[in-house]
């Protein structure tokens, strides 16, 4: 089954990957699966020099996940390039990188660091939920202003950036925008929530650090809403969805909330092979499959253009959901398959015009709502 998707312009061959933080900084997973056969393997997010992480305890269990404070240990980005790297991609995994820091600066430097990484190294994942100590210890990702200027001192790592925002932000969409404009291809939704245990009898933070971060199946719902929000608001930024995903109807979810491929973190601790059985249940699940399509009507490469119209009849053939993307939304280039007699039998109500009417795909996701439903008038007497 053809699970490809894509991010922004990073092609994945499926559309799960093991989230930053829980995936180790190499090969650490082959021994349960083959790397390979997942989207990517994002790793621990480094900084451009070694960094001790919290004092333990780090990690603590919850009612529905865990809550950490590892402080993001490791030994920095020249150590991961040559002693890590090399063999994490002769697994032939796709890899993404991830960086962090405690200043601009820290950031700039990690990411001129990664600058001549391999080809492998598709894409480089920029953690902003850290707290930026130029701003007395605030978090980066709960600023619009912090987040521009992490985001514009990494593009020196010259490859597609994907901004990792945190949950405990109020204006999350805003923040979304400014790490787009500030060159962030896509954005990861989310990080970890803002918690803590105390231990009644001690009386006592249970963290070495007294507060950590919240994950597992109950940061799911707090995720998948994160991603509708940004979706909503951005239709037309890519969107990484990771919280909670201990499941293919999880990644199912996250898809139908807006976005393109899914991390898979916490679920790794208890069953290390977690991603691949995730992607396995996802893929069997019948009419869940969902095909992003992008604008091929909008790009001057006609192969490309000829590539998205086979998705697409091959999608609709196989009764499948669709997610359009960009120009694909109001899907103006409708005459280049509108001849098929197989699609033109199929009509479905889209449910996301002003006034729904039957168009060819089952339309989950759409942008322009008024633009939908003007082609939806059109095409509707021709068949």
């Amino acid at each position: 089954m053809d699970l490809r998707t894509t991010v922004g312009s990073v092609a994945l061959r499926a559309p799960v990957m093991t989230a930053s933080g829980t995936a180790g900084h190499g090969a650490e997973f082959a021994n349960y699966l083959d790397p390979a056969s997942l989207g990517a393997v994002v790793v621990k997010s480094m900084k451009a020099d070694e960094w001790a992480g919290n004092p333990a305890p780090r990690v603590h269990p919850t009612a529905s996940g865990m809550i950490n404070s590892v402080g993001l240990q490791g030994k920095g980005v020249p150590h991961w390039l040559e002693h890590d790297l090399p063999d994490l991609l002769a697994t032939g995994a796709t890899v993404v990188a991830s960086i962090w820091g405690s200043s601009v600066d820290d950031y700039a430097r990690a990411a001129a660091a990664l600058a001549a990484a391999p080809e492998g190294v598709v894409a480089v994942e920029v953690n902003v939920s850290c707290p930026n100590l130029e701003d007395r210890g605030s978090m980066f990702a709960h600023s619009r202003t912090a987040t521009a200027e992490v985001i514009e001192a990494s593009t020196v790592v010259g490859r597609p950036m994907w901004a990792k925002l945190s949950p405990n932000a109020a204006d999350l969409p805003e923040i979304a925008e400014a790490a787009h404009r500030a060159g962030a291809e896509a954005v990861v939704l989310t990080n970890t929530l803002l918690g803590m245990v105390i231990d009644t009898e001690s009386r006592r933070p249970v963290l070495g650090a007294k507060k950590g971060g919240l994950s597992g199946a109950a940061m799911h719902p707090v995720a998948v809403r994160a991603v509708f929000d940004v979706h909503e608001a951005l239709p037309d930024l890519p969107i990484v969805g990771v919280g909670g995903t201990s499941s293919g109807t999880d990644v199912v979810e996250f898809l139908l909330a807006g976005a393109s491929a899914v991390e898979v973190g916490t679920a790794t601790f208890a069953d290390p092979r977690a991603p691949r059985r995730i992607l396995g249940e996802f893929g069997s699940l019948p009419g869940q499959r969902v095909t992003e399509v992008r604008a091929w009507n909008c790009t001057d490469d006609a192969g490309s253009g000829e590539e998205e119209a086979r998705r697409l009849r091959a999608a609709v053939r196989r009764n499948e959901p669709l997610l359009l993307r960009g120009c694909a939304r109001a899907m103006p280039a409708i005459e280049l398959w509108r001849d098929d007699e197989a699609l033109a039998k199929r009509r479905w109500q889209t449910g996301v015009a002003a006034q729904p009417q039957d168009i060819f795909g089952p339309v989950l996701k759409s942008g322009k709502k008024d633009s939908v439903g003007k082609m939806d008038a059109q095409w509707a007497d021709d068949y």
